[in-house]
């Protein structure tokens, strides 16, 4: 787990646990102080001896509070350490996940790193801090006599058994309560997304039912786990308490007997109150401690691949060869792109055309590296596209969607791909994309903001923005699905003009499309019948074969 233990958390918790040893330490003063005033002071009378004891107890108290605030800021500083080396690291391996055919295979990692956070920086943590020491303690009160350690080893071991049981019987509660929970923010999440459907064809009535279907399974499940801990941590507590009165009982025994002192007696009870104070946060805590033991076992299960920095390639012309590209669904036998091969020379424009279904889209998404072919490589100037880094595709590749989506920030923001905005660069951008003029006559301009998803802007204001985002940098390599379902004719001649500037300033476009109108911009066309290259050349050749039956080139 090195990803976890990394130097600065290894070092912050070692400092938390040097806290714990001297606050622990300091813990003896009261029992030890104890037994020096039932002992020594009532017994001389001396307060000159009395005063003598106070200092330093006083002394011990201040330094075990002064550990205390070491050790509560140590771990406030290990769980940001934890957050800080995690969380981007975990991110960035869920926004890959989700690139790949089936979305992430867990996309609560992120909610395992906060809560292994909030435990961290949280009061559970300190019992675990405290609680071996309780051996340490307990070896004391023997040595006050042997029938006091004998009496706290036996309610620590009825303590013990207790806790133990209680997590062996809700271990399995927490992990179905947390699968359930899980399932019912999923369907909400789901929900958010087609809002618009659900107010439209009035579903509302119907998924706030399945959702409350969901949370009356959550709700069972925590009644059940409630019913279950509720005796268990009640008999914690009567024991906690019992021990205390046993604990006196002996103590006074063995003083009227005269094998201890009446400080003795004192002492120990005080000794046990504190040695048994964590195990009982333990026990209160223990659903907190059971879920971030899960979200640690969870972490270990997703290991975090450190990304690879390979040698680094000289900025690419744009040459773009596809070699015999294979592509299926993982699971599934029946290829989507069957042994596709096209070649595009830096500079030209390729059109991608052919009926619904026939892979366009999914060849797309294998050009841009985001899926991997089972057989096969797609090379951007002889180098594996998948081999480029974040960086080099962040400079070197523009990416227009079919469905665009939007970050919440400004328009600028959005152009500049959410990266440090370069004025100049964003609004040659978006001149570039011909959207100038309507961002100029937005409320703010380039410092509009866009809403979640661009909810402020219409569907052809969106597909503007997100082309002067692909376009932005002046990228080498311009891909572009469907970048004119949303245009009207104004929207749609600002893209053509836009595909002949990339043209004239040697950028490779590679654009998929239906209407035969954007095709009469491209350099070259391939049609695509069921995941093959059923024509591929010069513009003018393949729509001439193809001019008896158009269809088949713009179904």
């Amino acid at each position: 787990m090195s990803w976890i233990l990394s130097p600065a958390l290894r070092r912050f918790t070692l400092l938390a646990a040097f806290a714990s040893f001297m606050m622990n330490v300091m813990a003896l003063a009261p029992s030890l102080f104890m037994l020096q005033v039932y002992d020594r002071v009532f017994g001389s009378g001396s307060m000159e001896t009395l005063t003598m004891l106070v200092l330093v107890v006083a002394l011990c108290l201040g330094v075990m509070s002064a550990m205390d605030v070491l050790r509560s800021r140590a771990l406030g500083w290990a769980s940001t350490v934890l957050d800080a080396k995690l969380g981007p690291a975990v991110l960035l391996q869920l926004l890959q996940a989700s690139a790949r055919p089936g979305g992430a295979a867990n996309v609560y990692t992120l909610r395992d790193v906060s809560l292994l956070r909030g435990f961290l920086g949280g009061g559970g943590v300190l019992a675990l801090f405290d609680a071996p020491w309780f051996p340490i303690y307990l070896a004391v009160i023997a040595l006050f006599h042997p029938w006091l350690g004998v009496t706290a080893l036996v309610g620590a071991i009825l303590l013990f058994g207790l806790i133990w049981l209680n997590e062996r019987l809700t271990r399995r509660g927490v992990d179905v309560a947390t699968q359930k929970s899980r399932q019912a923010s999923r369907f909400i999440d789901a929900s958010l997304r087609n809002v618009e459907v659900i107010a439209g064809m009035g579903m509302a009535d119907q998924v706030v039912g399945r959702w409350a279907a969901f949370n009356d399974e959550v709700l069972a499940q925590q009644m059940a786990l409630a019913r279950r801990q509720a005796p268990l941590q009640a008999a914690v507590r009567w024991l906690r308490q019992a021990l205390q009165v046993a604990m006196l009982t002996v103590g006074a025994w063995l003083v009227v007997r005269e094998h201890v002192s009446p400080g003795i007696m004192v002492a120990g009870t005080i000794l046990l109150s504190k040695a048994l104070s964590p195990i009982e946060q333990l026990s209160g805590g223990w659903r907190s401690l059971i879920e971030a033991r899960a979200a640690w076992l969870r972490l270990q299960a997703e290991p975090i691949e450190t990304p690879r920095v390979g040698l680094s390639l000289p900025d690419p012309r744009g040459q773009l060869d596809v070699e015999r590209v294979t592509y299926a669904f993982p699971g599934q036998r029946t290829a989507l792109i069957k042994g596709v091969n096209l070649s595009l020379p830096a500079g030209e424009c390729l059109g991608i055309v052919g009926p619904s279904g026939s892979g366009k889209t999914t060849l797309l998404r294998l050009i841009l590296g985001i899926w991997r072919p089972q057989s096969g490589t797609v090379r951007l100037d002889g180098a594996d596209i998948a081999g480029f880094g974040a960086a080099a595709l962040f400079r070197h590749v523009g990416y227009l969607p079919q469905d665009v989506e939007l970050f919440s920030g400004t328009v600028a923001e959005n152009i500049a791909r959410m990266g440090p905005v370069d004025a100049e660069q964003v609004v040659a951008a978006a001149q570039m994309a011909g959207v100038h003029e309507l961002v100029l006559r937005l409320s703010s301009g380039y410092e509009t903001q866009v809403g979640d998803g661009g909810a402020t802007l219409s569907g052809g204001q969106r597909q503007r923005i997100a082309l002067a985002r692909a376009l932005y940098g002046r990228p080498r390599l311009v891909l572009l699905d469907e970048p004119n379902s949303n245009l009207d004719a104004e929207g749609e001649a600002a893209l053509l003009q836009a595909l002949n500037q990339a043209r004239q300033l040697g950028m490779t476009v590679v654009m998929v499309g239906h209407r035969p109108s954007m095709m009469r911009s491209v350099d070259r066309l391939a049609v695509l019948r069921d995941g093959q290259v059923e024509a591929f050349g010069p513009r003018d050749q393949v729509l001439a074969k193809f001019s008896q039956a158009p269809a088949a080139v713009t179904a």
